[in-house]
């Protein structure tokens, strides 16, 4: 398994196959809360599912066009984080995550954030970082302030969760904007 270091207590590990049976449990244990902020968990239960899942991010990662990492927290898988999206042409990546309930509150994803962030910065050479989070999450929409985002806008209307039709709140980080930092 190809793992990068954040830190002393977090990896980012590249989702394959292999990863299924952690994101069964992990999913299955966090489902409710999950649900409220994204469509898929309702869909997504199985380890064939989860194998399709690495497979697909394997394919993505071959193909230049997203990464996703499983986040290891002290040896154990605790959640996700991806770009979502690389747009060479336009320079900008867009991050993704999701974390356990239990989990919130490390400081865990804000730290995965900013190493992906440098990552597309310094690396991939990108000019703009872009997460979109539903306007209501106040925890995800927390990382992206932590972070030194700026609120671009709200695009209403944006996503079908459950029942729920939810806006999302479009973050964004340029590259001139993070070196002021």
């Amino acid at each position: 398994m190809f793992t990068w270091k954040v830190d002393d207590e977090l990896e980012l590990a590249l989702v394959t196959p292999e990863l299924a049976p952690s994101y069964v449990e992990l999913v299955e244990q966090n489902r409710a809360y999950l649900s409220r902020w994204l469509e898929w968990p309702r869909y997504c239960a199985t380890e064939d599912e989860f194998r399709q899942f690495g497979i697909h991010s394997l394919e993505k990662y071959a193909s230049g066009k997203g990464m996703n990492f499983s986040m290891v927290y002290q040896r154990e898988v605790v959640g996700n984080i991806s770009y979502n999206t690389i747009d060479h042409h336009k320079k900008k990546v867009e991050l993704g995550y999701w974390l356990a309930e239990p989990m919130m509150g490390r400081g865990i994803v804000t730290r995965c954030c900013r190493h992906l962030i440098d990552y597309a910065f310094d690396q991939l050479n990108m000019e703009k970082v872009q997460i979109a989070a539903a306007k209501e999450n106040s925890a995800s929409r927390a990382v992206c302030e932590r972070l030194g985002m700026t609120l671009e806008g709200v695009i209403t209307n944006e996503e079908l969760v459950g029942d729920r039709i939810l806006d999302h709140a479009i973050y964004g980080l340029h590259r001139l904007d993070r070196e002021k930092q």
